[in-house]
C-alpha cells in the first residue's frame, strides 16, 4: 500500500500544490486512476495532464477541465457494493448529457481495469469505441465515455 496524491499541474511554476491525498491505495486502485483522463471530486471536474511514480507516492497531475462540468445523475445502484463500479455512458459532442447504456459491476479489479482501457467494448450486440474514461468520486464510480461504431 502506498500514499497517492492529486497535484494541481501549473505551466508557470515549479511548485504543484496538494489537492487531494489517500494513504495505503492499492497499486491496483492507483493503476485504475491512472487510467482515467478526468477525476471528478468536490463538484470539480480536473482533467489529467500526467502521472507519476516517486520514490515515497503516486502522483497524478490535474488541472481544472475549463468546457467540463460536474453531471446532475445520482449514484449508480451499484455504488457501494463490493468491488467496482463502471458505467458505459454515450458521448455526443455539444450535448448536455450522456445517456446511460450499461453500468457494470466488477469484483476483480484486473476485469475493471481490461474494460477501462479497452478501446472498444461490446455491449447488446453493440460496438462502443471509446473517447474518455473519468473517476467521479462524488458518485463513486468510474465513467466509460464512448460513441457506437
Amino acid at each position: 500500500m502506498a500514499r497517492l496524491e492529486y497535484r494541481l499541474y501549473s505551466e508557470q511554476g515549479d511548485t504543484f500544490p496538494l489537492l487531494y491525498y489517500y494513504e495505503r491505495v492499492g497499486r491496483d486502485e492507483t493503476a485504475l486512476r491512472f487510467a482515467c483522463d478526468y477525476f471528478v471530486k468536490d463538484g470539480t471536474v480536473y482533467e489529467k495532464t500526467s502521472a507519476a511514480v516517486e520514490s515515497s507516492c503516486y502522483v497524478v497531475y490535474v488541472k481544472e477541465a475549463e468546457d467540463e462540468r460536474t453531471m446532475p445523475w445520482g449514484k449508480p445502484l451499484a455504488a457501494g457494493r463490493r468491488g467496482v463500479v463502471m458505467e458505459l455512458r454515450e458521448y455526443a459532442e455539444g450535448t448536455a448529457d450522456y445517456p446511460l447504456i450499461h453500468t457494470f459491476s466488477f469484483a476483480d479489479t484486473l476485469e475493471a481495469m481490461l474494460h477501462l482501457q479497452a478501446n472498444y467494448l461490446y455491449v447488446n450486440d453493440r460496438e462502443w469505441y471509446r473517447t474518455s474514461t473519468e473517476i467521479d468520486e462524488d458518485r463513486e464510480t468510474y465513467v466509460y465515455y464512448a460513441v457506437p461504431v
